[in-house]
């Protein structure tokens, strides 16, 4: 049963969040409000915990933070916010106790953003941050990392670093990922009206801006129609009220017809990027996490969640 403190979340988001994705307009205007209040920087207090160094590609800032002495792997942690919108505190807090619990380095580039920028300029950056973390790091030390449209994001750099040849990372966590832009999941539409956060006008009003042109169906944008097969082992967290779940389903059952294993975290009751939220839902998540990352070295932990985790799609649950 889902925690107290959930249904708390949810109805905030319901009254707020909500908005900025219910239509294009209230998009548009919480970007122009957002430009106003965003600061990308780690949190005074996460500094002052964390060996944090910031450093710059291509003109935009990425924040390293150090890994325990003698730990050679490393996180690529791409945040989401719909392509549009800036790092947040919550992201912050999350990459924050992974570095502590794991020991990794972990990469964090302030990627540019639409509208300001578009596809070309985030993967143009994103992909050099991965080139120079290869020639520091073997690509079987690497992780990606990525919530909503930084798991999208993941996705994506792979496949790209594929078609150019680089190796890919050793594993993926991806947590509520946007993976099909297409719409072309009738499920998606049922999903709506149950996420008390993501609403379809908004966030396909984010992908306009920052596609370039890209047809949405295109596996550039829509990870589900690219090649899976080049993907590394992967760990998924979604939850049964974000609209996004079906999507993220149906990328299981690919992935793992296309020879990828696959991790389902899929917990009832949960909304869009529940893993970043302080609640008894998250830390559960934030423990599966864990686990899926330690579990070649420490065999003897179990990874399996603490929620609900399905080697198959479960049926969909009653509302």
């Amino acid at each position: 049963m889902p925690s107290l403190k959930s249904h708390v979340v949810s109805f905030i988001l319901r009254h707020s969040r909500k908005k900025a994705f219910s239509s294009p307009e209230n998009l548009q205007r919480w970007i122009a409000y957002a430009r106003k209040t965003e600061d990308y920087h780690p949190p005074a207090l996460l500094k002052a915990r964390l060996d944090i160094a910031e450093t710059s590609v291509d003109g935009f800032p990425v924040y390293e933070i150090a890994p325990k002495s003698g730990e050679r792997r490393r996180i690529l942690y791409l945040h989401g916010g719909a392509f549009v919108f800036q790092i947040t505190s919550y992201h912050w807090v999350l990459i924050a106790e992974m570095a502590e619990r794991l020991g990794f380095g972990i990469t964090v580039p302030i990627y540019p953003i639409a509208p300001e920028y578009n596809f070309h300029d985030m993967f143009g950056m994103v992909g050099d941050v991965y080139r120079r973390m290869l020639q520091e790091t073997n690509a079987e030390n690497i992780v990606f990392m990525g919530d909503s449209a930084g798991g999208n994001m993941a996705v994506v750099l792979t496949m790209m670093a594929a078609e150019e040849g680089l190796p890919s990372p050793a594993r993926h966590v991806l947590i509520s990922p946007g993976l099909d832009m297409s719409l072309s999941n009738p499920e998606v539409f049922e999903a709506e009206r149950n996420d008390p956060w993501l609403g379809i006008p908004g966030g396909l009003e984010a992908i306009r801006l920052y596609s370039a042109g890209i047809d949405r169906s295109d596996w550039h944008i829509s990870p589900l129609y690219g090649d899976l097969s080049v993907l590394p082992k992967t760990l998924l967290l979604t939850g049964s009220r974000d609209l996004l779940s079906p999507d993220n389903l149906n990328f299981a059952e690919r992935a793992r017809a296309a020879g990828i294993e696959v991790e389902v975290v899929y917990e009832e009751g949960m909304f869009h990027v529940w893993p970043l939220i302080d609640m008894p839902e998250a830390r559960r998540a934030r423990d599966s996490i864990v686990d899926f990352l330690t579990a070649e070295i420490l065999p003897q932990r179990a990874h399996a969640s603490r929620g609900t985790t399905y080697a198959a799609r479960p049926a969909p649950a009653a509302e």
